[in-house]
């Protein structure tokens, strides 16, 4: 007779005793398998919230720039879409002005050019104060040079060619200036 058949009955619940752990052991349980999935979807779940958070938050600070930004150009834009215009009326103040020179201040040529330059300064126009100030090139434009009289006038504007003017305190047309050396 072989050992297999000389089985008492205490070792066949040993033997059975030993199989089933490591049955157990080959199947796992349900409710681990369950609750590591669960973990590994709020893992998952964490990850896409804060991937979607963050294209959120980049999308509102685009959003908040585009409107800071538009409502900046809509301001520039109000505040000097006359630029043109008044580029092209600075000629005919410079005649205004030439002809005031010239009749000996008639009081009807007068009357119309103060007219005139009081519309233009409720738009934004500014005329230049430019004789006897430093010579600024980012407010004037140096037609010529002559020597300094004195040498306290050295880098002073001795004499105005044509008139500077701003528009809202941004220069529109450059005062063209002679410039003592």
């Amino acid at each position: 007779m072989s050992k297999k058949e000389h089985t008492t009955p205490e070792t066949e619940e040993t033997v059975k005793q030993e199989e089933l752990p490591q049955a157990e052991e080959q199947q796992p349980d349900p409710q681990e398998e369950q609750a590591e999935s669960d973990e590994d979807k709020l893992q998952e779940m964490g990850e896409k919230l804060a991937t979607l958070n963050d294209k959120y938050l980049r999308l509102y600070s685009e959003y908040e720039n585009y409107r800071k930004r538009t409502n900046v150009e809509k301001a520039d834009l109000l505040l000097n879409g006359s630029r043109e215009m008044m580029k092209a009326i600075l000629p005919v103040v410079d005649d205004f002005e030439r002809a005031l020179a010239a009749t000996g201040d008639d009081e009807g040529v007068k009357l119309i050019y103060n007219k005139l330059m009081k519309i233009l300064e409720q738009k934004g126009l500014k005329a230049m104060d430019a004789k006897g100030e430093k010579f600024d090139e980012a407010m004037h434009e140096a037609v010529t040079q002559i020597p300094a009289p004195a040498p306290e006038q050295k880098g002073l504007v001795v004499d105005v060619v044509e008139k500077g003017y701003y528009l809202n305190d941004k220069v529109l047309r450059y005062a063209k200036v002679v410039v003592a050396c």
